[in-house]
């Protein structure tokens, strides 16, 4: 798909507040401004489930827009400890009827083919996962180029570090959360290659328990700010909390991921070091998904990609930390845009 049709269908949106409902999901109607009372969005979310202030709430809050301008009811789905039951949770809102279903996370990559293939007249949409070597009529995938965003994320770090020492700290070691890792790497290196970038990993390839182990990621970014690190971006999903807690013990700052956490955490002397956030608009992309289903214009076997220029990625301005090196975050971020920088999607 073209970065304008991306455009089109990246439209803004606030993110709402979500509820923790991290032990299997819910029912939850509205009334919505649209015709279609008969829509059942079905959510199958990534390890963490909801409640996890990031990237599963930033989906969910896609939804619920939908929902509040169409009408209908989502169903919400986690995955238990290991996370072995994705397929179950998927075939499940299949078989109560729920369409269109949305698998949120790459780690649904693996088994949707087989899934989607069961249900041909159920729409589906995965996020971070590519649907096009599947060529199913009824998979999207939504994507988005999380190295920019983080590329920018690094900008704000090297701008503002006052020790010349970072880090980067990624839930899991995938090439996903690589891309995070060499974009945020790559924007210290732009704007000042002599200062030094610690990054650490909660857990290896294939344990996903990383995403959901804030003490963990309390003890890897604590490590980082003890060495000498004053700024840590993390992308880590609910494990993120423990990155922000050793910021705050550390008197350091933090970059959050995918959501404005500065908005989403309830802890003021959190929200004191969360100097920016790298947006990823999740809930855009899946907002958008649910309108093309509601509109009849869904094209299936095909990714979305969202980027800086679609404004599917981006930094948080909450709170005014970067207020004053805005001007110079601008100008990379046109940069980019531009073609100017290309932005490397591994470390």
């Amino acid at each position: 798909m073209t970065k304008a049709a991306a455009l089109l269908l990246a439209g803004g949106l606030a993110l709402s507040a979500c509820a923790s409902d991290e032990d299997g999901g819910g029912d939850t109607a509205a009334e919505g401004g649209g015709a279609s009372e008969e829509l059942k969005v079905g959510v199958a979310y990534d390890t963490g489930g909801r409640g996890d202030r990031s990237f599963n709430d930033s989906a969910i809050a896609g939804v619920e827009a939908a929902i509040d301008e169409h009408g209908g009811e989502v169903r919400d789905l986690s995955p238990n400890s290991d996370a072995s039951n994705r397929v179950e949770l998927l075939t499940q809102l299949a078989d109560e009827g729920y369409n269109p279903i949305i698998a949120v996370g790459f780690a649904y990559g693996d088994v949707i083919g087989d899934v989607v293939e069961q249900y041909p007249d159920t729409t589906f949409a995965i996020v971070d996962s590519s649907v096009e070597e599947i060529g199913a009529d009824n998979l999207v995938g939504l994507l988005f180029a999380e190295e920019q965003g983080s590329f920018l994320a690094g900008v704000a770090a090297a701008l503002k570090t006052e020790t010349n020492s970072v880090g980067f700290v990624g839930g899991v070691e995938t090439p996903l959360i690589q891309k995070f890792q060499a974009g945020f790497e790559a924007g210290v290196e732009a704007v000042d290659p002599a200062i030094t970038v610690t990054s650490e990993y909660i857990s290896p390839a294939g344990d996903f328990s990383g995403f959901n182990d804030p003490a963990r990621g309390q003890i890897v970014a604590q490590g980082m700010f003890d060495r000498g690190a004053d700024i840590v971006y993390h992308a880590a999903g609910g494990s993120g909390l423990g990155v922000f807690q050793a910021a705050a013990a550390s008197n350091g700052r933090a970059i959050g991921v995918d959501s404005d956490q500065y908005q989403t955490v309830d802890d003021p002397a959190l929200q004191a070091v969360i100097m920016t956030s790298m947006l990823k608009r999740v809930d855009n992309a899946v907002q958008s998904f649910i309108d093309s289903f509601v509109e009849g214009d869904f094209e299936g076997g095909q990714d979305v990609i969202y980027d800086l220029e679609s404004e599917g990625v981006g930094l948080s301005e909450s709170g005014g930390f970067i207020e004053d090196i805005q001007g110079e975050i601008d100008e990379y971020r046109q940069q980019i845009i531009d073609g100017e920088i290309e932005v490397p999607t591994t470390p």
